[in-house]
């Protein structure tokens, strides 16, 4: 990023913090005026009153909730202000969830469509502004292509921020209902202003405008709109299909959060006929069923433009879709269920299927055999259905399990046997750094001791089969420090010659031979080995004084300390070498890549071992290419963690190693959940925004 795109960032957020405490006032006193024009075109006293009493409790918070909101718009902008960072991260929207749902109440779910609807009057009135200004605050930030999210003064963010305020103020809600009714249209206005005047600032400075990505829709009945409110990511590029949100047509019945609110809670009346209702006669029961089809619909719907997964594995998963329509008839509410066996049917189907980034991947061909297979079966079932689907399920998730659990048991236990000698081979070390004589040792005496030689220690300690030719060598080989601490230091071996004579033969031999007993390669070791026999024969020779052992100490080479695996536990894990990561390239093109013609759903970058958890899947960049794998596993003390890949390959990496991935870019969150759960999250927004324009 160069200095006059920096300069240029700072310079409008700065704009951007005074304007803020000019527009926020005005538009209190625009919000004070619209009540007192909906207070006298009111038709009754009472409507009349109540105006009137939202003009009042306005008039005494109006101070505290002004300057409150400044506050909140400030921090935003404080956030994202320094220009070290292409992309800091700024403050989230916080987006509806299912589970989010059907922990809420009445009043909460309707606060969230009323705030839906402020969003959306706002969204309507600053469009055009809003566009202009983030191609060019894009552009200041140093991206090439636009990312709506990475603007921290959209809409969105500025009504949530108005949100908290109004949300700690202890009002009434329907005193803060009327105020968002009357302060939607002048907050659009203020925001219109707002970005105009922060867009001719950059344009000033210079600041061209970044590009927008259009990528043509598979299914064009959704709207920009509703791809931006129902289905937004941060940090997604504007290359967003329009079918990566449920769609509606004029065929489809209107799916309002209320709805699916009272579904998720069971408090839609069930009456009517069981049997013979398909959902036309205006029972409580009719709609319950029309409801929860219209949720599989939607999330089936969902499902099959997901572009995370292949083209053909999104055939087979909508093969599914009568089954689920069917178990709706009888359990509206299974897809709530995370434990319902359809949703854990659904659930395992999809994401066995991300494994696959191609029909020639290994074991796609079992895995679709095997999946159309158990759909086939059930959509021929006619009766007892559910206890059919779970009879289903147990039968895939067996053999699942059964396909990759030998190869992957060995990684598993080789990986925890690594992790259990290295934590030993950390407390070995502790235990020579407390040793009187360590500290006098040269450098690279102290640093071989601390890592391959607490290596042998711990490896022999752990080593107690029967067949052990030398059950003492654990402790024959702390019994040596003794002797190759005093050897290495010239000031004290020059002094007893005779002593050196006697020992260094034993040491060098006592050495190797606990090197070979864990199959360290003498490659690695033999600079060690001449800068020891170096020392030896320097003190042997001529009588030497401390300050010569510092100096000699500053030429010695050093010794690696880091993890260290034998070279068959390496093979067995599918290892990956830290020093390995670093000379690999790092991801140049960061946009998101394309796969049977469709655009690829936008994966995110990890940005924090947080996100390493198993049961994840991820894009892993090798030399040049990207491999799809999960995470299956992580060592008890998060030192070690194992993924597996096509043809139930396994990669294994470090801690040091997966943070050095994260760093360079190199590991990339395809899913860190359920496919699922992401369809019937986006089915919850879908809902909301349907509210939001009712």
């Amino acid at each position: 990023m160069n200095a006059r795109v920096d300069g240029a960032f700072g310079v409008c957020m700065q704009s951007a913090l005074d304007e803020v405490g000019v527009w926020v006032p005005q538009w209190m006193t625009a919000l004070n005026e619209g009540l007192r024009q909906r207070e006298s075109s009111a038709s009754s006293f009472n409507e009349k009153q109540v105006y009137l009493q939202s003009r009042t409790v306005l008039a005494n918070y109006k101070t505290r909730i002004s300057s409150r909101f400044v506050e909140e718009l400030s921090e935003v902008i404080h956030g994202v202000q320094s220009v070290e960072v292409a992309e800091p991260e700024a403050r989230k929207v916080q987006t509806l969830s299912l589970d989010d749902l059907e922990l809420m109440d009445h009043d909460q779910v309707q606060g969230t469509v009323e705030m839906a609807r402020v969003q959306q009057i706002v969204r309507m009135a600053v469009d055009e502004e809003l566009v202009a200004f983030t191609a060019r605050l894009c552009a200041a930030r140093g991206m090439s292509a636009v990312k709506t999210d990475t603007n921290p003064l959209r809409p969105d963010v500025v009504v949530e921020a108005l949100s908290r305020v109004l949300g700690s103020l202890h009002l009434d809600e329907s005193v803060r209902t009327r105020w968002l009714h009357s302060g939607a249209v002048p907050l659009g206005k203020a925001l219109q202003q707002f970005y105009a005047s922060l867009t001719h600032l950059l344009e000033r400075l210079g600041v061209q405008p970044a590009g927008y990505s259009v990528v043509q829709a598979p299914t064009p009945r959704s709207t920009a709109a509703q791809v931006q409110a129902a289905n937004t990511e941060p940090g997604r590029t504007e290359s967003v299909p329009v079918s990566s949100v449920p769609s509606t047509s004029d065929e489809d019945p209107v799916l309002t959060l209320d709805h699916l609110h009272q579904l998720l809670q069971g408090n839609l009346d069930n009456g009517g006929d069981a049997v013979t209702d398909q959902g036309t006669s205006g029972s409580g029961n009719a709609m319950v069923r029309t409801l929860a089809a219209e949720v599989v619909t939607l999330m089936m719907r969902r499902m099959a433009e997901d572009t995370r997964l292949l083209r053909t594995v999104r055939d087979l998963v909508q093969g599914i879709k009568p089954v689920l329509l069917q178990v709706a008839r009888t359990n509206p509410r299974f897809f709530a269920d995370r434990e319902n066996p359809a949703r854990r049917l659904l659930d395992a189907i999809s994401s066995q299927g991300l494994a696959f980034t191609n029909e020639q991947d290994p074991g796609y061909s079992e895995y679709a055999e095997l999946t159309g297979r158990v759909i086939g079966a059930l959509k021929l079932a006619k009766v007892d259905l559910p206890e059919r689907i779970g009879a289903a399920l147990q039968r895939y998730m067996a053999q699942i399990k059964a396909q990759p659990s030998r190869r992957q048991g060995l990684a598993m236990e080789t990986l925890a046997k690594v992790e259990q000698r290295n934590l030993l081979a950390e407390r070995v070390a502790g235990e020579m750094r407390a040793r009187n004589d360590y500290p006098r040792a040269p450098g690279v005496v102290r640093r071989f001791l601390t890592g391959p030689w607490a290596q042998v220690v711990a490896h022999a300690r752990l080593d107690l089969s029967a067949t052990r030719v030398d059950p003492n060598a654990g402790s024959r080989y702390m019994d040596i420090l003794a002797d190759l601490l005093w050897s290495s230091q010239l000031a004290q071996a020059s002094r007893n010659r005779a002593r050196l004579i006697r020992v260094a033969s034993v040491v060098l031999r006592t050495l190797r031979e606990g090197l070979d007993s864990i199959d360290y390669p003498r490659e690695a070791s033999e600079a060690f080995f001449q800068a020891l026999m170096g020392l030896h024969e320097a003190a042997y020779r001529t009588q030497r004084s401390d300050a010569d052992d510092r100096s000699l100490d500053s030429r010695l080479p050093s010794v690696d300390a880091g993890l260290w695996m034998h070279a068959s536990e390496a093979k067995e894990s599918g290892f990956m070498e830290d020093a390995f990561i670093l000379e690999q390239p790092v991801f140049e093109d960061t946009q998101p890549m394309s796969r049977d013609g469709l655009p690829e759903e936008a994966s995110a970058l990890v940005t924090s071992m947080d996100q390493l958890h198993p049961g994840a899947w991820f894009d892993l960049r090798e030399d040049q290419n990207l491999t799809r794998c999960q995470l299956t596993w992580s060592s008890p003390h998060g030192t070690l963690f194992l993924f597996t890949g096509p043809g139930q390959r396994s990669i294994s990496l470090t801690q040091r190693g997966a943070e050095r991935m994260i760093a360079l870019g190199r590991l990339r969150v395809v899913a860190d959940h359920g496919l699922v759960q992401d369809a019937l999250d986006a089915v919850a927004r879908q809902a909301l925004l349907s509210s939001g324009q009712a």
